[in-house]
């Protein structure tokens, strides 16, 4: 019996009897002698719990010390407020020895034993955390250092708009440090990709056409082009310092030294970078699976555990998908006869396609009308929250456009947490770049998923929780997150957003048959040797989607192998775990205190989750 399977679970009196690592051994018998007083006891525990929330604090406070972007996310401004996060391979090797200290500590101070439920949660998380990265480690070289969906390129101008904040002289200095620094950030990125080529290891051709015109977009625009507007980062600096309305001297002096810096280190780190993609593009001869790696069948198994943190086996993981994609073709195939279209279901998937109906017009007034459709979706998702969730985010929520110099390498939606301070709200940002490729009949499903009751409840309570260590505010696993936002399209369903809107309801089917089709085409890409075409074949088969969002949903896959698999996985548990909650409390279930459970504690191992129903289930009966 593992701690992982068990402990939280299990009665105090077993506890007891357990060593650090859930092995069990002879409970002593309990004499007079041998009992302690109950204050006593109670005391050991409090200063067990404190003794691990110190720790936690030291180790959060460490971190954060070392990571000047988490500093500024965090809305901190520290000496180091001008600086980038080193990426450089000493600082991964060191901060490997890091985490590899922090465990052997955290097992060897602390009595696990000793721990409230709380605090062992704490620390189940924490170690799983750590282990996660450990095993992560020696693969650092096979995961893609830049592609489409993890691009240096892009991440530099939205952190600099939206995060970096510029309340007076000392912050846009801090700013232009920041451009200035480009150049070594850059250079560790080449160092990133030369490293893994050095072992066999290159993005596929998929990747550059994609991820170059983002970096090329960087250096368009003054002061590149001095007969030309400001470029993206030159119109922010100045929008940020107009705001400071410091004297016109004054103002004139950091304008010219932010476009010094852009022309000079920063436009170096992006050719710099351009320069090695472009070398790579000549020589990138494939747009194969992560099988085609030295070692790939054991990197892909070691993914696929590490993002859907339950131990199947991609075969396993395979045959999931094909029972899941036939049960819903079937929930299809009845909304088709309910609308009364005649011909199969490949042709209703094309007249979804086709339909002028489902589709906004490409142009500024059809990217104006979704937008406030999405809202108008949302909006009213809040208004009946409250007969759900008992806890529901204090921040806003805001649907904007995916900003155009951005767009060629974002996915279709996605949403962005709201900043700790309050001064920017969660986001769900949708891709507005071709609306021929954002179908009407999906945007209810996008709008859950990503907004309401999705992502933003899920990411912005667990950074509002009080009582808990910050680590758990912060920390992510996609299994739980993508999980819960796919369980909330279902939700929606359940709970009557459909009612009378068949095709929504159909679209509804079509973003989860997406996330099951994934389950197949991303073990096929990557363990069965499909290829592109191949996965693009089955994606079409079995989707409504458009074929450009096919196309960028499958270019998605192959450049992070194994992430797509999270979604279903973590659907179906949290779901198994709701009817077991439900089967075994019958009238006493709430669905409102189901959700809280599942929120409350933040992210976390779906394996761990599955406990904390258990004992929820265990204290209400």
């Amino acid at each position: 019996m593992t701690r992982w399977t068990s402990l939280l679970a299990l009665p105090a009196l077993f506890l007891a009897a357990c060593g650090p690592s859930g092995d069990t051994e002879p409970a002593p018998t309990a004499t007079t002698e041998q009992v302690a007083p109950a204050a006593q006891v109670e005391s050991a525990e409090t200063d067990e719990n404190q003794r691990l929330a110190d720790f936690f604090t030291e180790i959060f406070e460490r971190d954060v010390a070392q990571s000047p972007q988490f500093q500024a996310q965090l809305g901190r401004k520290t000496e180091d407020y001008g600086k980038w996060d080193d990426e450089s391979e000493a600082w991964a090797v060191q901060m490997n020895e890091q985490a590899q200290a922090d465990l052997a500590r955290l097992r060897s101070d602390f009595d696990f034993e000793q721990l409230d439920e709380s605090s062992r949660l704490s620390y189940l998380i924490f170690e799983n955390n750590l282990e996660r990265d450990l095993a992560l480690f020696p693969w650092r070289h096979h995961r893609y250092a830049v592609s489409q969906m993890r691009n240096i390129a892009g991440s530099v101008p939205t952190f600099l708009r939206n995060v970096h904040k510029v309340d007076n002289r000392a912050d846009a200095e801090a700013y232009i440090e920041r451009l200035r620094g480009v150049d070594v950030l850059m250079a560790q990125y080449v160092e990133k990709l030369q490293a893994s080529e050095a072992i066999g290891v290159v993005p596929p051709m998929m990747v550059y056409p994609r991820a170059l015109p983002v970096a090329a977009n960087m250096l368009t625009g003054a002061p590149f082009d001095e007969t030309a507007e400001d470029g993206v980062l030159l119109a922010d600096f100045r929008a940020k310092v107009d705001a400071l309305e410091l004297d016109d001297e004054d103002t004139a002096i950091l304008l010219n030294e932010a476009a010094n810096a852009l022309s000079g280190p920063f436009r170096q780190g992006y050719n710099a970078l351009i320069g090695e993609l472009t070398r790579l593009q000549a020589i990138a001869d494939d747009n194969n699976g992560v099988w085609d790696l030295p070692d790939g069948d054991a990197y892909y198994a070691a993914m696929a555990n590490y993002w859907t943190t339950v131990d199947m086996s991609p075969d396993e993981i395979h045959e999931m998908g094909l029972a899941e994609v036939e049960r819903i073709r079937a929930e299809m195939e009845a909304i088709k006869a309910s609308v009364g279209f005649e011909g199969d279901l490949a042709a209703f998937f094309e007249f979804v396609r086709t339909s002028p109906e489902n589709y906004y017009p490409n142009t500024d007034e059809g990217r104006a009308e979704y937008l406030a459709e999405a809202t108008a979706l949302i909006d009213h998702v809040m208004t009946i929250a409250p007969d759900y969730f008992n806890v529901l985010p204090k921040a806003p929520l805001e649907v904007r456009r995916v900003e155009p110099w951005r767009e060629a390498g974002s996915s279709t939606a996605f949403y962005n947490r709201p900043s700790l301070d309050g001064s920017r709200p969660g986001i769900f940002y949708v891709n507005m770049q071709d609306m021929n490729a954002v179908q009407k009949h999906i945007m209810n499903s996008l709008a859950y998923h990503e907004g309401a009751p999705g992502h933003h409840f899920q990411l912005a309570i667990q950074q509002e929780l009080t009582g808990i260590p910050e680590f758990r505010k912060f920390g992510g696993y996609s299994a739980y997150s993508e999980g819960w936002a796919l369980y909330t399209e279902r939700l929606a369903k359940e709970i009557g957003l459909y009612e009378d809107l068949p095709m929504r309801d159909f679209g509804r089917l079509s973003e989860e048959m997406k996330r099951a089709v994934r389950l197949v085409v991303d073990t096929g890409m990557h363990a069965k040797r499909w290829s592109r075409e191949e996965s693009i074949a089955y994606m079409t088969a079995n989707t409504p989607m458009a074929p450009a969002d096919i196309e960028r949903q499958i270019e998605r896959y192959f450049v992070i192998p194994g992430q797509a698999l999270s979604y279903k996985i973590g659907m179906i548990t949290l779901l198994e775990l709701r009817e077991r909650a439900r089967q075994a409390l019958g009238d006493d279930f709430s669905i409102a205190e189901y959700h809280d459970q599942v929120l409350k504690n933040g992210s976390m191992p779906m394996v761990v989750l599955e406990q904390v129903i258990d004992d929820w289930i265990a204290s209400k009966q």
